[in-house]
């Protein structure tokens, strides 16, 4: 039986590409703002572009948190992509400081200027692969090349969760991996082969 993927559509995410890219494999989705649709779906998808607060006022506004946290609770794979993988974290330093959905611990940092490096981060760049158990790494060569487009990153507070690594004037974590929640700061939608392999293994979980 075909698992139901739900796309959580709150106004901020690159929803056809990841809808399109899921669909590659057989997946069976629903793009939603509907809070029973994410209790009720197998797996869910939280994309994301833009800022962060704004991001949380949306998904607050439309009732959408407490049913990724039940999801989430329920142990069903939950994947945040770019802005959606930071929310997953307690806080960010945007616009001062905004909470986050607190799923994982640790929070989201910009870029410092001292680095000297053009912010945002786009472009390709590579992944160092720390956690080779990691399901949505399989088959996936260590040192391939994802597409990044962002100016925040996560840091968590357990340095055990991080999957992957991304050098960027500093390493910042770039895959995270916590029990049943996985989360990408790279669009794997965007990234060719290896993003859509790593897509692939998602829908295999």
């Amino acid at each position: 039986m075909t698992k139901m993927i739900a796309i959580i559509d709150y106004g901020m995410g690159n929803i056809h590409s990841v809808n399109k890219a899921l669909g590659l494999y057989g997946a069976k989705t629903v793009v939603t703002n509907k809070a029973r649709d994410i209790e009720s779906s197998d797996k869910a998808v939280l994309p994301g572009v833009g800022a962060f607060g704004d991001a949380m006022r949306e998904l607050e506004k439309q009732g959408l948190v407490p049913a990724i946290r039940r999801h989430v609770e329920k142990n069903k794979p939950f994947l945040g992509i770019c802005l959606g993988m930071q929310l997953l974290f307690e806080e960010s330093e945007e616009a001062g400081a905004s909470m986050g959905l607190s799923l994982l611990k640790g929070r989201v940092e910009r870029f410092s200027q001292a680095l000297k490096i053009k912010v945002p981060h786009m472009g390709w760049n590579q992944l160092s692969i720390s956690l080779k158990e990691c399901p949505l790494v399989t088959n996936i060569p260590d040192k391939s090349y994802v597409y990044f487009c962002h100016s925040y990153f996560p840091k968590p507070a357990d340095s055990g969760i991080i999957a992957a690594a991304t050098d960027y004037g500093r390493d910042f974590a770039s895959l995270v991996w916590q029990d049943n929640i996985y989360g990408a700061q790279f669009h794997p939608e965007k990234s060719q082969a290896v993003g859509l392999k790593i897509i692939e293994n998602f829908v295999n979980l």
